[in-house]
Parts: structure tokens; sequence; C-alpha cells
């Protein structure tokens, strides 16, 4: 087996590429990204087999194992980091839909991560749009988990490029597509894709797309834009090489700071692409005798004609100028129909035809500005839009001229709208005015403050201001001084409200021209300077003198470690610096040749250096030792030398790529930082979200809590009222039995007395007179039980006695018919307990009938209840029971 791997190790790497043991490809891959790693330009002979054989890597994208496809995706990354555009040009048609269809779905984020790398690199290395037009065919995949990671990795470019690198357009035009797709995952990315989009181009990206979607998705999106439109403007995370190729050279030239911070926005086309119409078949063949009738509802027709036919997002060029002078002569129409409909003419005309417009602009805009003293606004906004894109299609240097004369006009209403649409110049142009040009304006602005009309002067404070935006501070400063304070206020409002699309950038002053020969130029560029280094400046220098042709083979030749010469050095020379770059002047550069012209210093010097303070420097180690006294003449000359030696060359060339190492070590570690922000900001949503989560539970919770603390509350209060209601029942039904006993005596009692009544009266024949003490006792008993028989609260219980007991009866005793004038008749218990013979007869009538009476008793204790209740509550309202309590 080890013998088997040792003859995998063996073969040559585009044989293991290929082989058919996944092992051999994955350590094969290995192998190759280390060798890509180590290798020093795009010229190493490893990477050149690669670049010839690019057909190669369509497999190494696509391998069908897992771990030697991440392995593969890794060698592609490194082979175009050192393989530059040659590379990524011949290798892109094979890789980029491979990558897309099995790289970005791949299951493992190294892997997938590591396909979103390579696409990056073929970016940066050469441009985007083969990129973009090599993914755009896989979102028709069958596949789902296909397009949402390209969906995804689109999103992931236009973040890192920008909308100004990468042109929009053609992703725009198939993002319909994707909100069309059944599967919920890939159109929740062509949200992601579209918010990113809109972070880049806001409102301007709709007309090419937002027609297309359903009512739903708009509203949906529309909610997404409203979380990014407060947002900064964004900027581009990562440059192409040649973006950074030009940002070097920017950073070297003098006064490249102050240029990179106030870089101008590129302006992003996002017109839809339109074919050009030719419009003159549809124009009246009769357009200029029409224009001439004498009825203006023939002019307004032949207008109405024209603008039906110019109504094209795009025209064909075309001999536009009889047309062009109709709507300049219908400018001066006295019928405001006419000259509304010219001016809308006059901008769907400059519309379509865009810059090829400018040559009419001259014979239109001059009639259109003398116009604007209408007053009607609707016919100012018509021409006021007509101007605008006759603006759009020229310069504001091309305009200008026409407006600074219209600034000056003698009505009012034309000056006013001739500095708006001067604004809205300021406001649209990309190309900043010259100090001269800014001048003009402001002192024509200027004047507009001293109008009588506050619109007037608002109008020419809007003006500086505005031009204040652009010009800056340093030249608008002498244009403002001898204003009072009340207008600088004014202007300064206008200039921090002001939005303007360019900035003014003082050009910088070129440098210093040296007297040169034409000989020392050419001996200048004749030398071949070191890759990536600054051009010198062209040094004054005379022809080298034949004398001097021995001494070029005695320089020392550059090598890896250039702090070390082959011929060695004298302890009393100095050492070459590591310190900080290149070494001080004159200090490891051969000193001039006494019999040469000495140079004059280069344009990086500052100052010319002083003279070695230990000899020559390394330099002398290839000269002839045979002229001391020149020598130290020379040296002690202190113009610097002219140009760079081999040694120093060769120990800036390792400088220059540490730098690079070091800048490729920034760029990743910035690559790092975005990815860890954008991980952070991520988690600090969902920590948001989970707080705003839990808060919400805690206050439901709170909420049940205090619910369910009332309720137990209400239940207490409930079961203690039903207690009180049930012991008042309780005391009701006592009180109740109570006084159906007292006012219902047991019948046989009331019969023995009647009996004994009876009998007595039989016997003696009269009533006991004297002798009616015998019978004291039964009656007594009675007495005593009428007598501690419980009575009613009110002092009404007589109510409860029975029918025999009448009120009103006299205390003798006897049972009286008599009826009080309440017509109830009682019977009283004091007395000799006699009874009348009506009476008795009565009552012993009544004694056949008890179980009558016993039911109407009853019925009267079912009234005497209700009477009760009735005047408990009464007694309750009188002594305040049934008061709520404050």
């Amino acid at each position: 087996m080890a013998d088997a791997e040792e003859d995998f190790s063996a073969l040559p790497l585009p044989d293991r590429f290929i082989h058919k043991n996944w092992k051999v490809r994955k350590e094969g891959y290995e192998t190759a990204a280390k060798e890509f790693s180590l290798a020093a330009s795009e010229q190493d002979p490893v990477v050149r087999q690669f670049i010839y054989d690019a057909s190669i890597w369509k497999g190494v994208a696509g391998d069908s194992n897992v771990a030697a496809q991440q392995e593969g995706l890794g060698a592609l990354c490194a082979f175009l980091e050192i393989a530059g555009r040659e590379g990524c040009v011949r290798t892109r048609g094979n890789t980029i839909a491979t990558i897309a269809e099995k790289g970005l779905p791949s299951t493992r984020p190294a892997a997938k991560q590591k396909a979103l790398e390579a696409l990056m690199l073929y970016i940066e290395t050469d441009k985007a749009d083969p990129v973009i037009e090599e993914l755009l065919p896989v979102l028709g995949n069958k596949q789902p988990k296909v397009i949402v990671a390209t969906l995804d990795a689109l999103t992931q470019i236009y973040h890192a490029y920008g909308c100004k690198t990468i042109e929009p357009k053609p992703v725009l035009k198939v993002l319909p597509k994707a909100y069309a797709h059944a599967d919920k995952n890939v159109r929740a990315k062509a949200q992601e894709l579209t918010v990113e989009l809109y972070r880049w181009l806001k409102e301007a990206m709709k007309p090419l797309f937002w027609n297309e979607l359903k009512p739903m998705q708009q509203q949906d999106l529309d909610k997404l834009f409203e979380k990014v439109k407060d947002e900064p403007p964004p900027k581009q995370e990562r440059l192409l090489r040649s973006q950074q190729a030009a940002k070097e050279a920017a950073v070297a030239a003098p006064g490249a700071e102050e240029e990179e911070e106030e870089e101008e926005e590129a302006a992003i086309d996002l017109e839809p692409e339109f074919e050009p119409v030719d419009v003159f078949p549809n124009i009246p063949k009769d357009y200029t005798d029409k224009l001439a009738s004498s009825k203006w509802k023939d002019r307004k027709e032949t207008l109405d004609e024209v603008h039906k036919a110019l109504n094209h997002p795009r025209i064909a060029d075309g001999h536009f100028d009889e047309l062009v002078r109709g709507f300049a002569k219908s400018m001066k129409d006295a019928n405001i129909a006419v000259v509304t409909t010219a001016a809308n003419c006059v901008e769907l005309l400059a519309k379509g035809l865009k810059k090829s417009f400018a040559k009419y602009r001259k014979d239109i805009m001059n009639a259109m500005m003398e116009r604007l003293k209408e007053k009607k606004q609707a016919v100012t906004d018509a021409i006021g839009a007509a101007l605008d894109a006759s603006f759009a299609c020229t310069s504001f240097q091309d305009c200008l001229e026409e407006i600074l004369e219209f600034l000056k006009h003698k009505n009012p209403q034309v000056k006013l709208e001739s500095s708006r649409f001067l604004v809205r110049c300021l406001k649209n142009t990309r190309e900043a005015p010259t100090p001269e040009q800014a001048k003009a304006i402001a002192e024509a602005s200027t004047k507009l403050l001293t109008e009588s009309q506050e619109v007037q002067r608002s109008a020419g404070a809007e003006t500086l201001g505005t031009l204040w935006k652009i010009m800056g501070d340093r030249i608008m400063n002498a244009h403002l001084d001898g204003l009072d304070e009340i207008r600088k206020t004014k202007i300064k409002e206008f200039f921090d409200a002001a939005e303007v699309k360019s900035k003014y950038k003082p050009k910088a002053a070129p440098p210093p021209k040296p007297a040169a020969a034409p000989a020392a130029t050419k001996k200048t560029m004749g030398k071949r300077p070191a890759p990536g280094a600054k051009k010198p400046a062209p040094a004054v220098k005379a022809p080298p003198p034949p004398a001097e042709e021995p001494t070029a083979p005695l320089e020392p030749k550059p090598t890896s470690r250039p702090g070390v010469s082959k011929l060695g050095a004298k302890p009393s020379l100095a050492a070459p610096s590591r310190l900080g770059g290149l070494k001080k002047p004159g200090s490891g550069l051969a000193a001039p040749s006494p019999r040469r012209p000495v140079a004059s210093p280069p344009l990086e010097e500052e100052a010319p250096p002083p003279p070695p303070k230990f000899g020559a420097g390394r330099g002398l180690a290839g000269r002839p030792l045979g002229k001391p006294a020149t020598e130290s003449a020379a040296a002690s000359v202190p113009q610097a030398p002219t140009g760079l030696g081999l040694v120093e060359r060769a120990e800036l060339d390792e400088l220059r790529a540490e730098v690079e190492r070091v800048r490729r070590q920034n760029e990743d570690l910035r690559g790092e930082r975005t990815k860890l922000t954008s991980q952070i900001h991520e988690l600090q949503n969902q920590n948001a979200q989970l707080i705003e989560d839990h808060t919400r539970d805690v206050l439901s919770i709170k909420a049940k809590e205090t619910q369910l603390v009332r309720a137990r509350s209400d239940f207490e209060a409930s079961e203690q009222t039903v207690q009180n209601q049930r012991r008042e029942v309780d005391r009701l039904k006592r009180e109740l039995s109570r006084q159906v006993r007292a006012s219902s005596p047991p019948p046989t009692d009331l019969a023995e007395q009647i009996y004994t009544d009876n009998t007595t009266a039989n016997t003696n024949g009269t009533h006991l007179g004297d002798s009616g003490y015998g019978t004291r006792a039964p009656y007594g008993r009675r007495e005593r039980s009428f007598a501690s028989g419980p009575t009613s609260p009110g002092g009404d219980g007589k109510e409860n006695f029975d029918s025999l007991s009448r009120p009103g009866s006299n205390l003798s005793g006897k049972l009286s018919p008599r009826a009080d004038a309440s017509g109830k008749s009682s019977m009283s218990s004091r007395g000799g307990g006699r009874i009348s013979p009506a009476e008795n007869g009565g009552i012993t009538a009544r004694g056949g009938s008890q179980a009558s009476s016993g039911a109407e008793s009853w019925k009267r204790a079912a009234e005497v209840t209700q009477n009760l209740k009735q005047r408990i509550e009464m007694m309750k309202a009188k002594q305040g029971i049934g008061r709520p309590q404050h």
C-alpha cells in the first residue's frame, strides 16, 4: 500500500486531478494549492500548465466526492489568485456553471464558501459581466436548492462589489421569474436579492420589474424597503484588480487623499433598453402649413398628432430641424394650449433622441425660456419639464450662457423661472462648474437677493446654497463675504438641504518640468524599471563616456537576500538598512562619475541628501580603486544620484512583494471582519427578537396572574356573600316558624275551652257569675298561653292570631262578635273567660270545619311571611344596614 501511495504522489498533478481514486484526487488538489501559493507569478510552469489545460478545472469544481470537491475548490481559488487575467478568462467558461450547480448548493459550509470565493475572484481578476451571464441561466434549473444557492451568491456578489461595478439590469429582468417560482425558499432569496439591489438603486430600479409582480409581493417588498430606506448609501467593499491599481496610483499621486474623500459617485444607468422607432411616417405631411393656420384648433390638432407620433421611449435619429423650428414658433403662440402641447412635444423628442438632441438645443431653448413669462402654472411646468429634458441631453457648460442671460431679463417671472431652472441644473449636473463659471453664477444670484419679491430672493439664495454645496468653502467664501448675516443664514439653510451629484475638484498643479535634453530622456527610457515601481522622473544626464563601460560588470547582482554582497563588504562600509524600505539616499548608491554631469534630484526627493559619512556606500565595491582623490571629490558633491542600483532594486522588489502580501492579508482580514460583522448583526437581531418575545411572555404571565388574583378575590367575596345570605335565610326561617307557632294555637285547646264553657252554661243554665272562678284555671292557662306568645316586631302581630281571636274585644274575657275598624275581630285572654251564647253557638258551628281553617291558616302564614320580609327590608333601610360602604 505504501508503494502505491508513493506511486500516486509521483504522478504529475494533471494526472492526479483526473485519477479515478478520490483520495488521489484530493491529495493532488491539496498539493496543487500549496504550489500555487508558492508560485512567484503567473509565468511559473506549474501555473502555465493549468492555464493551457483549462478544461481540467471543470472536473475539479464538480468533483463527485464532496471531500475532494472542497479541496478542489480551494485549489481553484489559489490558482485564480496567481493566474491573473489570462487564467481567469481561459477557465471561467468551464467552471462557473459547474460551481453554481454543484459547489454553491454543497452541504459543506467550507465548500460552499470556497465556491463563492471562486466566483468573487473571477470577478475581481477581470470583470463581472461574463460571470453574471453564466449564472443567470442557472436560475432556470429544475432543482430549487440550486436556484436558492445561486440567488444567495448573487446577493453576496452585489453586496461586495455594488451596482456601480456590476450591471444590475440583467438580474432585475429575471427577478419576476424567481418570484413566480413554486418553492417558498426561492421566493425568499429573491426578496433578499431585491432588498440588496434596493440599497444601491432605491426607487430607480422599480420600472424594470415592479409591474410584473403581484400586489401582495409589492406590499411585502415595500415593507422590507422601509427598513433599509434610511440607511446610509452603501460602499463597495471589494475592488477589482484594475480598481486596486488605480487606487494605488491615486494614493501615490500628490493630493490623492482629498480626491479619494471627494470621490464622485458614478451614475448607474437604469434606463430600459428600447429599439429606436422611426417617427417620420406618423408626422403630418403638411405640418408647417397647419402650424401657420389662423385657427388655434388646427394648430393644436397638428401638435397633438406630432405628440402622438413622438410618444416613444427611443426615437431613431433623423432630420428634425423643421419640426424643432415649428416648436419654437409655437412657443410664441397666443393660445396657451398650443404652447403647452409644443412644450410636451419638445420633452418627448429630447427624451427619445437623448444625446442626439444636443444639436437642436439652441433652436428651441431661447424660445422656451422667453415664454417663461407666462403666469399660468401649467404652462411654466410644461416648459420647465421640456427645459430639463433638453439639459439632460447636453452639458452644463452648454446651457449656462443662455441661463445667465435670462437671469438679467426685465420680466420678474422670467428671472424667477430661470433661476429655478439653474438650481435644477446644478443639482443634476455631473460636471462641476469651473471657478470662472461659479463666479458668474454667484454674481447673477447675488443680484437676485436684492429683488423686491420674496420668491426671487429665495431663488437667489437657493442658487447660492446649491453652488456652495458643489464648489466648497474655499471658492465660495470670497463670494459670500460681503453679504449680511440674515442672507448668509438663508443661504446656509439651502446649502444644508441641497443634494448634488457633483463635487468640484481642484486640478493638481503640474509637476515642475526640469530642463532635460532629448538624449537624456532616451537614456532614462532605455532602462527597464522594476515591476510595479513608479517611473522615475526624467533626469538630466549626459551620454556616458567610454571609460565608464568596463565598470558595469563589477556591479553586484540582485539576490534573494540583497543585504549581502557577493564581493563582500569591508567593516568600514555602511551595511544596508532594513528598517523602513529604501536606504538613505546616497548610502547604497554608486557615486556619480566626476566626468559625468550631475543630474538634478528626482521629484520624490524634497532636499538633496547629505554626503556619506563613512564612504560612498556599498556601490564602491564595483568601482576601480585607482583614483581616490577624484572619488572623494565626487562623494563630497551634495547632489543625489539619478537612479537605483541593482541591489537596491532587488530590495525594493522584495519590499513591494512583502507589501503585496500584507495587502492581501489585510483584504482577507477585512473580508473576515465583514463576515463576522454580518454575523454579529444577525445575532443581535435574533437577540433583540428573543428579548422582545421574552418581554411579551412575561407581560402575558403577569396579566394572567393579575386576572387570577382578581378572580380569587371575587370568588372569596361571592362566597362570603353566599354565607351571609344563607345565615339570613336561616334566621328568617326560624323567625317565620316562631311566628307561625305563635299565631296558630292547637285546635284541641280551643275545643277544650269551648267545651268547658258550654258544659258550664248547660249545667247552671245561666252565666257563671260569682261562681265563674271554678273555670279560672283553664282560662288562666289560655291567658298565659296567649300572653306568652311572640308578637310581631312592628307591634301588629295580632294578625297572626287565629280567626277566633279578634282585636278590639273588651277585657271581660268573653268572645265578642264586634269587629274593629279594619273589619277584623280579636279575642282577649284577659277577663273572666265568659262566652256569650251567640258566640258559643258560632264557635260550635265552626268547630266542625277545622280542616278548612287549617289550609287558610297556611295561606295567611305565607302572607305574613311576605309582610315580614317587607318590614325587615324597611327596617334595614331605616337603620342603613344595606347601604354601600364609602
